[in-house]
């Protein structure tokens, strides 16, 4: 806050010693990121000493909390009170003054506003030129250079190079300084800079930028060729150079400048030191080259038209082929005439023809222009043929004796003459031979060039299987192989010999064949054939030789033969007949019809198939019966013929028609057969088959029977039965087959009871029960299985009635409440009986009345037990302390039972107090409670032995638990015990009226082993009772060990009701406290005392230290070592063993 001067005034009233600025802040200038420091000193400081930044107070604090880089820094003590602003900021340029506030004895002083003045350097400044692309030499660009960010303005310069830019235009907008300048060549690679500084900088900052500009270069040059002449098939490799330009040069390299331009290369090399561009073209020269002009171009960005060079080159070239043309092949004294086309080549070629090493004198040959402005060639030769020149080699060669070329092309000369001499090997043509045989025949002939082609012919025909040709030293031979028929009887076979010569020589024989007849065919008189007519068939057998005899072949029927007739291939033929009544029996029957020779020992045959017409008939094989279980797919077959095959049939079952549409059940087969699919037992019965064709009518029947599984149910669920009467268990079974033995019975749920007497009544199972008890009561399963699917069961209860009993244990007799009208007592009945258990109360022998609201009563019923629960409200000791009587009744009878309702008292004794086993070092015992005494109670044993000075008490854990074990005891000795329970208000009697329980441990195993061993048992027992007490022995010290380990953990968790310690200086004060504590703890299962008996247990209770209690088990174990030593002494055993 600022103070006026009427404040400074009416403070400085009565003021003896004012304050004053000793130094005065003033004016300061600072980089942004430094430190700055405003000095203020004051005199006689007396008031709060403060700055104010723009008007606004920084507070009197050092570290001026609020601003983190401010702080007031010097010595108070000497009226220091400088500002520091750390890290200047633009924010912090303002002024600031130092203020002195009012005090007791001074007024208030402001010093003058100090201007605090933030320098900004520049930042780097940002050329804004386009480089992205380049420049062209010689035309006009703008450059723009920003400085932001800076205070005061920052004052630009532009250079290029290391020289001031001396541009056409020059302009300076604010921060921004523009530029207009004309690009030459030289500026290519020159940096253009800009320079921003102001007095916040040292150093001015800069930004460079490296100038790309474009211009064209020197014209090419091609380099590797250094004539014109160039011969085919070398390789050129040309170069082409550009010098300087920027970007430099790309190329394309040209050929056949005149006809066609072709791109041979445009890849190219940059030397950018050399500041040259070259493109190296490698060019295999061919004779489409000749004459052709090479043309290098090359270009770029900045070029306003390709720079080229242009070299021709002439290429000299043999021709690509030389070829022969003409027939080299006349029969002998013709004339051969033969061309030779050289192709085109440069220079152009000569042409002269060779017959073997002798030159032949040929026409003039011609010339005339080629491909590739080279010559072609041409020689025509006529030459006539002899005999001798057969295979000689003729040879044309085509040749330049300038260019030293010489290039030929030869073939060898054929000439043709005809075979000379041609023979048969073949049979005698007067002995027959036997249709089927093989017979080889073989052509041979001689001579000829070429060597003569064998064709054989058959009665003037080609025969195209012959064997092909072979040859031999002089000639040739082709062999035909016959299998002998009836064509080849008086057949002539003649073999010819030819070759390219045109002339033919000829070789035959003649065959003479016996054979069987060639054809048979039967013919029936009538079209139709039916059942019941008479068939007249006709064979007639063709040609044979010598004749055939001809027989029938259908049961025992004869033909009557005609006379035969002269047929083909030199042979007779024959015609037989035969009649035949037709039956349903001969459908589909060959009639068959033999030819034998006599001579040939062979025979002929055909068959007649007869197609007779006639009503459906089934099969003798057609079934009857078919069985199918249920739910299973049925198969009925139709063995069903008839002639026309075409046979409509319909089923009936029970009368009715079966639908073949729309029932997916039924499926039909082509054969008429039905598949039935999901056989149910309605579909059980007689099915009639009905089937008819164009020629009548067929029936018969087929019966179905379903088999299925058994579903089976009780005939009485539940059987209800006296006690002691006879119980009859019925299910029955709906199945097919019913099967002896197909019943079985089993008892369900746990519990083990003899199984009744099982029997079976056709589809009835039965279990018999006499003399029946409340075990037999329960869940019985019978179970029908005959084979077909799942067996099925079906669960009979078996219900036992008995009259009503009662339970009635000491802790059922008596129930304890308090009396003083406060307390709510339960009284308890609970019965098991059947039928259901109604119960009746009395009190004192008077009908309880349970409108009374002090009374309510509730049963409850599971199962067979009853449960009926009375709640006595409000007990009072005169009202109610008295007897309740139960009874339970059903229709068999009655059971009854007395309840005390009594005050809560200390509780009864325990009864049936006995030892269920005993071990060498504990004892497990078991009795049964009494009444509690209307509280919960809980259990100590005592015991003591002879060497004893006390009894020992123990707590069973857990506490309501009616058995335990006493371990720790010593082996072969005497014990007594005895048991009694204790609640919140005191404890019983001892069980069993006091009685006390004696009972002798056993001796350790190692020990018997010695007894027995000496007692001369048997080895092989000795062995088996060392066997088991050694196990026995192992066990135990697992036990012991695991025990130890079980009691050290659980002993730090044991219940504070239970203590478990032993002590004798520490004893409790309090009425209610527990007596048995210690330092050491005893038993994880129960809590053990020691206690001296002077008389009076529950009063008098003194106790022995831990060290005592030692000292009295070691004598009491010195005690049984030197026992078992006085019985073991024949046995030498040493004492540290025993001891151990």
């Amino acid at each position: 806050m600022f103070y006026d001067s009427f404040s400074l005034h009416f403070m400085s009233v009565g003021i003896r010693a004012q304050q004053a600025f000793r130094f005065e802040p003033r004016n300061l200038t600072v980089r942004m990121g430094a430190t700055a420091v405003l000095r203020c000193e004051v005199l006689r400081a007396s008031g709060t000493v403060q700055w104010a930044k723009d008007g606004l107070l920084l507070g009197p604090q050092r570290s001026l909390p609020g601003f983190p880089r401010y702080s007031m820094i010097g010595n108070p003590k000497r009226g220091q009170y400088h500002l520091q602003i750390a890290k200047v900021q633009l924010e912090d340029d303002t002024f600031y003054e130092c203020q002195a506030g009012p005090s007791e004895t001074s007024g208030a002083i402001v010093s003058s506003p100090a201007w605090v003045n933030v320098l900004i350097p520049p930042s780097k400044p940002n050329l804004l030129v386009d480089m992205a692309t380049p420049w062209v030499a010689g035309r006009k660009y703008t450059i723009s250079c920003v400085a932001p960010d800076a205070k005061p303005e920052a004052d630009i310069t532009l250079f290029k190079g290391d020289s001031f830019f001396f541009s056409d235009v020059f302009d300076m907008i604010g921060m921004t300084k523009y530029n207009k300048f004309t690009t030459l060549s030289s500026d290519n690679g020159r940096q253009l800079v800009c320079q921003a500084k102001n007095p916040a900088l040292f150093k001015p900052v800069e930004t460079r930028v490296t100038m790309s500009v474009f211009f064209p270069s020197q014209p090419p040059l091609i380099l590797g060729l250094e004539r014109e002449e160039v011969k085919a098939g070398r390789i050129l490799v040309l170069e082409c150079v550009s010098l300087g330009g920027n970007p430099l040069y790309s190329f394309g390299t040209l050929s056949h400048w005149q006809k066609k331009i072709k791109v041979l290369s445009t890849t190219w090399e940059e030397d950018v030191v050399a500041q040259k561009s070259s493109s190296i073209l490698r060019l295999k020269i061919t004779p489409a080259d000749n004459h052709a002009q090479l043309c290098c171009e090359s270009t770029n960005l900045v070029s306003l038209s390709p720079q080229s060079v242009i070299r021709k080159i002439t290429v000299f070239f043999e021709p690509a082929q030389l070829t022969l043309l003409g027939s080299l092949t006349a029969v002998e004294g013709q004339d051969l005439k033969l061309s030779c086309h050289a192709a085109s080549s440069n220079p152009p070629v000569h042409i002269r023809w060779w017959l073997g090493y002798k030159e032949l004198n040929s026409t003039a040959f011609t010339m005339e222009e080629g491909d590739n402005g080279g010559m072609t060639t041409m020689s025509n030769m006529t030459h006539r043929v002899s005999r001798e020149e057969d295979g000689m080699k003729l040879t044309c060669e085509a040749f330049n004796k300038a260019t030293h070329f010489s290039k030929t092309q030869a073939a060898k000369l054929t000439v043709y003459y005809p075979p000379q001499k041609i023979w048969l090997d073949a049979p005698p043509q007067d002995i027959p031979l036997r249709s089927g045989t093989k017979v080889r025949l073989v052509c041979f002939s001689t001579g000829g060039n070429p060597m003569g082609t064998l064709t054989w012919y058959k009665n003037g025909r080609v025969v195209a299987d012959a064997m092909r040709q072979t040859s031999f030293d002089m000639g040739v031979a082709r062999e035909l192989a016959l299998v002998l028929t009836a064509s080849d009887n008086q057949a002539i076979y003649r073999c010819d010999a030819t070759n390219e010569s045109k002339e033919r020589i000829t070789a035959y024989t003649k065959l003479k064949v016996h054979f069987t007849a060639i054809s048979m065919r039967i013919t029936a008189k009538q079209e139709v054939l039916r059942h019941g007519q008479v068939l007249n068939l006709e064979c007639q057998v063709g040609s044979s030789n010598p004749k055939a005899s001809i027989s029938w072949s259908l049961g025992l029927f004869q033909g009557v033969e005609q006379p035969p007739k002269k047929a083909f291939f030199g042979g007779v033929s024959v015609l037989s007949s035969l009649s035949l009544n037709l039956s349903s029996q001969y459908h589909k029957q060959k009639v068959i019809c033999q030819a034998n020779s006599p001579v040939l020992a062979e025979e002929a045959k055909t068959f007649f198939q007869l197609n007779v017409l006639y009503a459906p008939e089934f099969s003798s094989t057609q079934p009857t019966r078919v069985e199918v279980v249920e739910d299973d797919m049925a198969t009925i077959p139709l063995l069903v013929s008839a002639n026309p095959e075409e046979v409509s049939c319909i089923w009936l079952h029970r009368g009715e028609k079966l639908v073949k549409e729309g029932n997916l059940r039924y499926l039909w087969a082509d054969d008429q057969s039905l598949e039935l699919r999901n056989v149910s037992r309605n579909d059980a019965g007689v099915y009639t088959i009905k089937c008819a064709n164009e020629e009548g009518v067929g029936q018969t029947s087929i019966k179905i029977d379903v088999l299925y599984g058994p579903s089976v149910k009780a005939e009485r669920d539940p059987v209800f039965v006296n006690l002691g009467e006879t119980a009859d268990l019925i299910c029955v079974a709906d199945a097919k087959p019913i099967t002896p033995g197909m019943f079985t019975w089993k008892r369900q749920g746990e519990g083990e009871v003899e199984i009744g007497e099982e029997n079976q009544e056709d589809d009835s199972g039965l279990l018999t029960f006499h003399d029946v008890t409340r075990a037999h009561a329960g869940l019985y399963q019978c179970t029908a299985d005959n084979g077909i699917g799942l067996p099925a069961s079906v669960n009979v209860q078996l219900v036992v009635q008995f009259k009503p009993q009662i339970r009635k244990g000491p802790q059922w007799r008596k129930v304890a409440s308090r009396g003083d009208g406060t307390a709510t007592a339960e009284v308890v009945c609970q019965a098991e009986g059947i039928p259901r258990v109604d119960f009746l109360w009395e009190k004192n022998g008077i009908r309880m009345d349970f409108a009374n609201p002090r009374y309510e009563e509730q049963t409850v019923r599971e199962g067979s037990f009853h449960t009926s629960t009375i709640w006595v409200v409000n007990v009072s000791a005169v009202l109610d302390y008295a007897r309740f009587s139960c009874t339970a009744q059903n229709s068999l009878g009655e059971d009854k039972l007395d309840i005390q309702l009594v005050s809560t008292n200390h509780p009864d004794p325990p009864s049936l107090f006995r030892h269920i086993a005993v071990s060498h070092d504990s004892v497990t015992l078991e009795w049964i409670p009494g009444f509690n005494g209307g509280l919960p109670q809980r259990f100590r044993i005592r015991y003591h032995w002879d060497e004893s000075v006390s009894f020992m008490y123990i707590d069973v854990f857990p506490p309501s638990s009616t058995f335990f074990t006493v371990t720790g005891l010593q082996p072969v000795t005497t014990y007594n015990f005895s048991v009694n329970a204790i609640n919140a208000i005191g404890e019983s009697a001892y069980a069993d009226n006091n009685a006390i329980l004696t009972i002798t441990t056993k001796g350790q195993s190692v020990l018997l082993f010695c007894i027995l061993g000496g007692s001369g048992l048997p080895a092989y027992l000795t062995v088996v009772f060392t066997v088991v007490f050694g196990v026995l022995l192992v066990l135990n010290s697992l036990g012991c060990f695991f025990g130890l380990r079980w009691k050290k953990i659980r002993g730090q968790t044991v219940d504070d009701r239970y203590p478990i310690s032993l002590t004798r200086s520490r004893q409790s004060t309090e009425a209610n406290s527990n007596k048995y504590e210690s330092r050491e703890k005893i038993n994880t299962a129960a809590q053990r005392t020691l206690l001296i008996d002077s008389g009076s247990e529950t009063d008098g209770n003194v106790y022995e230290s831990y060290t005592e209690v030692r000292v009295q088990r070691q004598r009491a174990t010195e005690n049984s070592v030197l026992y078992f030593k006085k019985v073991n002494s024949d046995l030498n055993f040493e004492e540290n063993y025993l001891v151990k």
